[in-house]
């Protein structure tokens, strides 16, 4: 864990703010506290690898309504809730609303640690997935029509002679794209076209058909 990550603490107890900002601190992690829900969604800003920690029941806007807030303003960043009430059916609320967890006050300082990593690396994988597919729709963006229909077809695990009868071209044409599909995507075998293939977000322009 770095200081290049944030941690957000929303409480309306101040001393469980300062007790959480003093905990991550002393970890090296970057911690900002808000005293409300509406001041958090004023406040709030992405920029980058980060998590939130709520308390649920706060004065004004619950910790269930702002994880509703985010949900609905498409902010996408992991839930971590807390209670002293041990309420089952408000963590089951939260779980199903996509909270990452639930922990319990007191709690262990270790136990929250664990929570608030989790949540982070949750967050980096997010953002690494996002990275990605945007290099393949740059990468898929390179291909020519009749290419990117090559490439789809060699993906689904059409043989050279299949696709250039489907496609009604030469088996020696099919071949020239299938290189030059190789080429621009940066792969080095049809394997690592077909991973491209599953993990690429940017849905074909192209009938397979």
């Amino acid at each position: 864990m770095t200081e290049d990550r944030i941690v957000y603490v929303v409480d309306d107890d101040a001393a469980v703010r300062d007790s959480l900002v003093w905990l991550l601190g002393s970890v090296g992690l970057r911690a900002i506290s808000f005293a409300s829900a509406a001041e958090f969604l004023e406040g709030y800003s992405d920029t980058g690898i980060s998590c939130l920690v709520s308390d649920v029941r706060m004065p004004g806007m619950s910790g269930l309504e702002l994880q509703k807030a985010l949900n609905t303003r498409g902010i996408e960043i992991p839930f971590i809730l807390m209670t002293a009430f041990g309420d089952v059916s408000t963590a089951v609320k939260a779980m199903k609303a996509g909270a990452v967890d639930f922990i319990e006050k007191p709690f262990n300082n270790q136990d929250m640690l664990d929570l608030i990593n989790t949540a982070l690396q949750i967050d980096a994988a997010r953002r690494k997935g996002i990275e990605a597919d945007v290099e393949n729709a740059e990468l898929l963006a390179r291909l020519t029509p009749q290419e990117h229909r090559v490439f789809e077809r060699v993906a689904a695990g059409l043989s050279n002679r299949e696709i250039a009868s489907e496609m009604d071209i030469s088996v020696k044409t099919v071949e020239v794209h299938r290189a030059r599909v190789m080429r621009k995507l940066e792969a080095n075998s049809v394997a690592e076209l077909v991973r491209f293939h599953l993990h690429s977000a940017t849905p074909s322009q192209f009938e397979v058909g």
